[in-house]
């Protein structure tokens, strides 16, 4: 039976959860205040966070790992047995990462390299990378195991709300930006990952709260009746966290919980601090 290596990019932020098995990670760096920082390994979510808040002239910008890199680990896995490898990347119109993936994956000798474009960020990508271990566990054919990433890739849905629009307007990271540049630091739109993979506005909103609270009821109206799973990805916001959580709650009370993740520095680059999402995959 043919062994198969899983790895995920940085904006994964699957360091924040705790799992059985060896995923290795493809680390981007943070460039801030004249400094550079390996995501998560010099720098964490916690402390990345305390640092924007406290020093409002700081614009971090990001920087992917090289193709060498990339290559380098695809040898790894190759060393350690596996015959396969599914390399699960942050969508494309967010990062140049994917094109990376590829370049390495032409270059990497006595390994199957399978570049996987998860055409979202976050747990999305850590939802990926744990159930094509747990399907791999179980002796299923890489076949078998991409066609559930696709599933998952093509039964998603995340919303979400920034406190602070200037980091992804200035990053390059919203694609329907124009109409925002003017007014960046007083709307806090709805915004949304479309099916290509996009950041792209949904509706103009003026305040936070209502963003939340729209953010909400978009997922209440395209998850009724439907079975599926509900997860928060926020940037160090506890109290949104709290807020949203309780809005669906009232709403979905047979939900009973709903889990929460971090966004890692490499994404909180280019939504800041605060940032609040809610999204969901739908089951078979």
């Amino acid at each position: 039976m043919k062994k198969l290596g899983v790895m995920v990019c940085t904006n994964s932020a699957i360091d924040y959860i705790p799992h059985k098995w060896n995923i290795p990670i493809i680390r981007s760096r943070i460039l801030m205040g004249g400094k550079e920082y390996v995501d998560y390994e010099e720098l964490t979510a916690d402390k990345f966070y305390e640092m924007l808040v406290s020093d409002e002239s700081l614009f971090p910008r990001t920087q992917m790992a090289s193709t060498g890199e990339m290559l380098e680990m695809y040898e790894k896995l190759r060393d350690q047995g596996c015959d396969e490898v599914i390399f699960i990347t942050i969508s494309n119109k967010m990062s140049g990462i994917y094109g990376n993936a590829i370049l390495a994956a032409k270059m990497a000798e006595g390994v199957h390299v399978t570049v996987f474009d998860s055409l979202s960020v976050g747990y999305i990508e850590c939802k990926m990378a744990f159930t094509a271990m747990e399907m791999a566990d179980r002796g299923a054919t890489l076949e078998e195991i991409l066609k559930e990433l696709e599933w998952i890739r093509d039964h998603n849905r995340i919303y979400f709300a920034v406190d602070n629009l200037k980091y992804l307007v200035k990053n390059g990271r919203l694609s329907n930006a124009a109409g925002f540049v003017a007014d960046v630091l007083k709307i806090k739109p709805l915004l949304m990952i479309d099916a290509a993979g996009a950041v792209v506005s949904v509706e103009k909103i003026r305040t936070t709260r209502k963003a939340l609270e729209r953010v909400v009821e978009k997922f209440l109206e395209e998850t009724e009746g439907k079975d599926y799973e509900p997860f928060i990805i926020h940037a160090n916001n506890p109290e949104g966290v709290e807020f949203v959580r309780n809005l669906v709650l009232q709403a979905r009370p047979e939900l009973k919980e709903i889990k929460e993740y971090i966004l890692t520095p490499a994404v909180g680059a280019h939504c800041g601090p605060k940032a609040m999402t809610i999204g969901y995959i739908l089951k078979h």
